[in-house]
């Protein structure tokens, strides 16, 4: 077995998609002769937490932990309410309140990259005592948050330790970026620390094409693609919902507030009596005021169903019974190299996608090439009413289905099965 320490922030009882990705490597590496060690903070500050992952831990995996000064503890002494919704990602889109504005400028110009920074040489210290003792083969890093990759650097660097830097998302292109109110210095100090990084690494791995092309115009290491996907399970028994349902599973940020959709929606319930009182919008996670202003905007508030955060696994049956499913992405530059994780569990529900994004989004491809739905840009609106018509009547003739293709490649196991064979590549022919 190859022993390989796995630097991660978000982990059980962590709640949203950034546990989810090494949680399931680590629960399937052994198949392939990999032993993890997992490292994560003592005393996280998560902003969702989710009790349901911990049954997807394997027994027995050693998990060593370190523990952290969080500053949202700090700053939630101030505003718990504003704290946790920027620690979530959740950004006024617009007026923001005058302590919101100082709490993001001190995020991005006295934390940089990120708030987690303070973690970095405290663990570099903890770890190397902790590999001079328990020797391992390689080191991972995955980030957001980003600093967890200066961890990763300064062990490869002390030690010559092999180190893979995983990105589940970009760095400073990521759509939030702009948002942090940064200094010209600051966002100085972001692009070097992003270059030294992709410079150091042995090898990246991304999620998606979009950001192995941005990351192959700043260094000649090898990048990799291994997407997030979906975990097979056999336990879930699909209850069709019984109303024509368009369920979004996930947060719904204000920049991704989809306004032709909402104006579609209006447009044919006012005019199809039957459509006005069978159709109904499902959203699962948090839901920004800007997003429920729209919908009262568009006389929605009456189909409209507010669950609130639920755990993983009622994500996953919401997903199965739902009659249509919702990908909603910013309609920016920034955010077309995002592939959000809900997409791959929605694969694997199998059930029609409506997706919307910016043009040129690496959804689009994979929406394509599985045959699962359909992908639009926000000024699609003729071919978007189409679509919610076609479905429409199809499940008032019982017979909305899809025939998806090729998503088994997006399995978790297969993942991980690339995965490992990447850390194997790297130890049969080391760095020289």
């Amino acid at each position: 077995m190859k022993r390989v320490l796995i630097i991660t922030y978000y982990w059980p009882p962590a709640g949203g998609p950034g546990v989810q990705r090494w949680l399931n490597f680590v629960k399937y590496f052994r198949e392939f002769g990999i032993e993890p060690i997992v490292y994560v903070p003592e005393n996280p500050h998560y902003p969702i937490i989710d009790e349901s992952f911990a049954v997807d831990v394997p027994q027995g995996i050693e998990i060593i932990k370190f523990q952290i000064k969080e500053p949202y503890k700090l700053a939630a002494l101030f505003s718990k309410k504003k704290t946790k919704k920027i620690s979530s990602g959740i950004i006024s889109k617009t007026n923001p309140s005058l302590l919101e504005k100082l709490m993001l400028y001190v995020r991005g110009n006295f934390f940089i990259p990120d708030a987690r920074v303070g973690w970095v040489k405290p663990s570099v210290i903890f770890l190397k005592n902790y590999i001079s003792k328990n020797p391992v083969d390689i080191v991972i890093s995955t980030g957001p948050p980003h600093s967890l990759h200066l961890i990763g650097m300064n062990l490869n660097e002390e030690l010559n330790l092999p180190w893979i830097a995983d990105f589940r998302d970009p760095w400073t292109s990521i759509h939030y970026h702009k948002s942090l109110r940064l200094n010209k210095f600051s966002k100085v100090k972001h692009h070097k620390l992003e270059s030294k990084v992709l410079q150091s690494a042995d090898a990246i791995v991304v999620t998606s094409p979009g950001t192995k092309a941005e990351f192959e115009m700043m260094t000649r290491k090898p990048i990799h693609i291994i997407t997030n996907g979906f975990e097979i399970s056999k336990k879930i028994v699909r209850t069709p919902d019984v109303s024509f349902s368009i369920a979004h599973i996930g947060s719904l940020l204000s920049n991704r507030n989809p306004e032709i959709l909402w104006k579609v929606l209006s447009k044919i319930a006012s005019e199809n009596k039957d459509f006005a009182k069978d159709f109904k919008i499902v959203l699962a996670g948090a839901v920004s005021e800007e997003v429920m202003a729209s919908l009262e905007k568009f006389n929605l508030n009456e189909n409209v169903e507010m669950l609130g955060y639920v755990s993983h696994t009622e994500a996953l049956q919401l997903q199965h019974n739902a009659q249509v499913l919702l990908l909603l992405e910013m309609d920016v530059p920034e955010t077309r190299a995002i592939i959000p994780g809900k997409l791959f569990e929605y694969l694997a529900a199998k059930r029609p996608i409506i997706a919307l994004g910016p043009k040129g989004s690496d959804i689009e491809e994979i929406i394509d090439k599985t045959k699962c739905g359909k992908f639009f840009t926000y000024f699609q609106e003729d071919g978007l009413r189409n679509l919610i018509l076609q479905y429409y009547q199809l499940y008032k003739n019982n017979s909305l289905e899809i025939n998806s293709e090729n998503i088994d490649r997006y399995s978790r196991r297969e993942l991980t099965q690339r995965m490992a064979s990447l850390i194997n590549d790297m130890l049969i022919s080391p760095k020289k």
